[in-house]
């Protein structure tokens, strides 16, 4: 039988985009640059967004809608911001279609153009502080405190499956604050977030750190980040939040009257995560088996196989242990498919990354046994039924940790420290170059032409990392500690 995926090793991307086809998360549209996202994949961002919005309310966010559509004049008023996101701006300029007088189709109607060209959200923070002058008047409105579920377009020319789309789902909050200390907290608050979230739920850890002048946000003042390493030793930007300062309140002219009556600019924060984190996922925890999922973010925590085939005393026995699975919050299902054999159906779960496979046979049932096969480590065992579901609810805890301190130990192995830009050349070139800490001087020059030499940037400036004076690796210049760089999708 034909392997099932590519090898990491043989081709990784190649290795990436068969996972998202063949464990169904994802396919290509008919839209170039879109996707469109399976049940199964859909069921991983379900979870990611639950949880994700949970965390949301527990910090005293609430929920809110904001238009698609986005008047270009908007965009013109935030001049950093319109800079970063010119290029990516798909633009509706007409607003109806006529069949062709030649009879080819439909055409655009050259009568139905619009007043003003409306650009298709990229971003919301131009619609939103606009809004915000209506909500904001008084100390008393604040703080604003708003998260949006939506979807964005940002016209990419090159795309991969989740990780860059031209058009895909997001969460972006935005909120609005009476003093500049709120408005820091708020956005430290939410990295910190991110961060409990991408460890703790998606077992993958993360670097926090800000972000330089040159890859910060366009319109902040600062941008906070938290990057992940995946297992061909690139980093991924995994979520951010921004210090947008006044800028935008400036530039929208959202004002408050202060406790003294004073009337002052707004501070805002804004800050986002997209389904590139399912990308993250993958990358961080996969196989040449096909998908591993921490079992918090499964959709299918266990699934139970009957062997060779269903029958009355099975079924019987396999809905037994659902009900009692379910009732200790588990995600479980039953693969009764008389039609696949047992084997198939063991490939099958394993490349959709099932945390836990329990094969029921008459033999275990005389037995009282089951078989236990765990996806994280490909290993099986004998457990006796009695006490099953208590050892099947401590095993996943046992996975969900097991999966995380996995990728602590890659990501240890795979971080260097240099001091010389030959040293950072050799790292930097190797299959798996992971991160490199490295003294910069603080300049755009220095950190534009280590990208121009290496396609290296500068992920984060650590903010745990202690101050330490060294010297810059090309410019020779002195530096007051090491950054983070890496190769970055």
């Amino acid at each position: 039988m034909a392997k099932a995926i590519t090898s990491r090793t043989e081709n990784y991307s190649e290795w990436y985009l068969d996972i998202v086809k063949k464990a169904n998360l994802a396919s290509n549209s008919a839209v170039r640059g879109c996707m469109v996202i399976k049940p199964y994949g859909f069921g991983i961002w379900e979870r990611m967004q639950r949880q994700l919005d949970d965390m949301f309310k527990e910090t005293g966010h609430v929920n809110a809608y904001f238009p698609l559509f986005i008047p270009k004049s908007f965009l013109s008023r935030e001049a950093e911001h319109v800079d970063g996101f010119a290029k990516e701006c798909a633009v509706v300029t007409h607003h109806r279609l006529m069949n062709d007088p030649d009879g080819g189709g439909v055409v655009v109607d050259p009568t139905a153009k619009l007043e003003e060209e409306l650009i298709v959200r990229p971003t919301s923070e131009t619609i939103i502080w606009h809004t915000y002058r209506d909500w904001i008047t008084s100390y008393r409105d604040l703080p604003l405190l708003i998260n949006q579920w939506a979807n964005v377009v940002r016209w990419e020319l090159r795309t991969r499956l989740f990780l860059r789309t031209a058009e895909f789902l997001w969460q972006e909050g935005h909120t609005a604050h009476a003093t500049a200390e709120e408005a820091l907290e708020e956005a430290l608050q939410m990295q910190d977030v991110y961060a409990t979230f991408a460890e703790e739920y998606m077992a993958m850890p993360v670097l926090r750190g800000s972000k330089t002048i040159n890859e910060r946000f366009a319109g902040a003042i600062d941008t906070y980040t938290i990057e992940a390493l995946m297992q061909d030793g690139k980093a991924l930007q995994a979520g951010t939040s921004h210090n947008l300062g006044q800028n935008f309140a400036k530039a929208f002219d959202v004002k408050f009257s202060n406790a003294e009556n004073q009337e002052e600019y707004v501070w805002a924060s804004s800050w986002g995560v997209s389904t590139r984190l399912i990308g993250g996922l993958i990358m961080t925890h996969s196989d040449d088996e096909g998908l591993v999922l921490p079992p918090k973010l499964a959709p299918i925590q266990v699934v139970i196989v009957p062997i060779p085939k269903p029958n009355e005393a099975l079924d019987a026995k396999a809905h037994e242990l659902m009900e009692q699975l379910k009732a200790r919050g588990v995600r479980v299902s039953y693969d009764d498919d008389a039609k696949q054999r047992p084997g198939f159906k063991f490939a099958e779960n394993e490349l959709k990354g099932i945390p836990i496979r329990l094969g029921l046979g008459k033999r275990d049932l005389d037995k009282g046994t089951i078989e236990v096969a765990r996806r994280d480590e490909k290993t099986k065992e004998s457990q006796p039924l009695e006490g099953i579901v208590d050892h099947v609810v401590q095993l996943l805890d046992e996975i969900q940790q097991n999966l995380f301190d996995r990728a602590v130990r890659f990501r240890e192995e795979y971080t260097t420290y240099v001091d010389t830009f030959e040293e950072f050349q050799e790292v930097i070139e190797r299959d798996i170059p992971g991160f490199i800490y490295a003294h910069w001087d603080g300049t755009t020059e220095s950190e534009l032409k280590i990208k121009e030499l290496t396609k290296a940037t500068i992920r984060c400036v650590p903010q745990d990392q202690p101050q330490e004076d060294g010297v810059d690796m090309v410019s020779g210049k002195p530096s007051k500690g090491r950054v983070v760089f890496a190769k970055a999708y």
